[in-house]
This record gives structure tokens, C-alpha cells and sequence, in this order.
């Protein structure tokens, strides 16, 4: 048995670093390729001009999300608001909002919209 090169031993010392790097770049991939689309969408949204068009509130909803620390065994939630506005020619677009926004607007207000590209500028209602 002493003369098979690979023991457990040996494929663990040539195996393992191996996998180990090769997990590192997947996640250092994955955070690049987020931060990169983030930058792409605000530059995308920065070169968009500010519009303010006639829209409705047809629809609000929310995501949850809960996560334990498992060393201080504390909760943490996030909730992340959107809001579904509907433009005079019929198109839909729906637009992440501060909890305070969201709060404030209910389905069926009318007024103003204002964005630019992707990014929810505010919401003047008709009174």
C-alpha cells in the first residue's frame, strides 16, 4: 500500500487548496460582477433625463427578509417597498421606495411622477 502516491493524506493536501482557491475566485467573481452592475445602472440612470409625466398608483407590495447571527443569536429584518405606477399611455413601471414613500401612497392615488431612468425622484398627488 505504501507504494499507491495517492493517500488520503497527500489528496487532501493537493486537493484542497485547489477547491480552496478555485471557491475564493467564484465568490470574488460574484461581488465584482454585482458591483459592476450597480455602477452600469447608476451611469445608466445618470445619462436619463429627469421625466414628470400624469401617473397612478396601482399597486404596492414588500419583501421580507430575516436573518439570525448565529454568535449573538440576534434577529436582523430588512424590507425592501415598491410601488407600481401606471402612465397615461397604459405602460407600467414599478420603482423601489423609501418605507416613508411607501407609507404615503395608496392604490389609486393620481398625480405627478417623477424618475429618471430606473430611480423613483418622487410623487407629487393631485389634490
Amino acid at each position: 500500500m505504501r507504494d499507491f502516491p495517492f493517500t488520503m493524506f497527500g489528496f487532501m493536501q493537493t486537493v484542497f487548496p485547489i477547491f480552496f482557491i478555485i471557491m475564493f475566485l467564484l465568490v470574488i467573481s460574484v461581488f465584482v460582477t454585482i458591483f459592476v452592475r450597480m455602477i452600469k445602472q447608476n451611469r445608466y440612470n445618470n445619462a436619463q433625463p429627469k421625466l414628470t409625466v400624469e401617473a397612478k398608483v396601482v399597486s404596492r407590495r414588500s419583501d421580507h427578509s430575516m436573518s439570525r447571527s448565529s454568535s449573538t443569536s440576534s434577529m436582523h429584518s430588512t424590507t425592501w417597498h415598491y410601488v407600481t405606477f401606471e402612465v397615461e399611455s397604459g405602460d407600467r413601471m414599478e420603482f423601489s421606495v423609501t418605507g416613508q414613500e411607501y407609507g404615503l401612497l395608496a392604490e389609486g392615488d393620481t398625480g405627478k411622477l417623477t424618475f429618471q431612468g430606473t430611480r423613483y425622484l418622487g410623487f407629487d398627488r393631485f389634490r
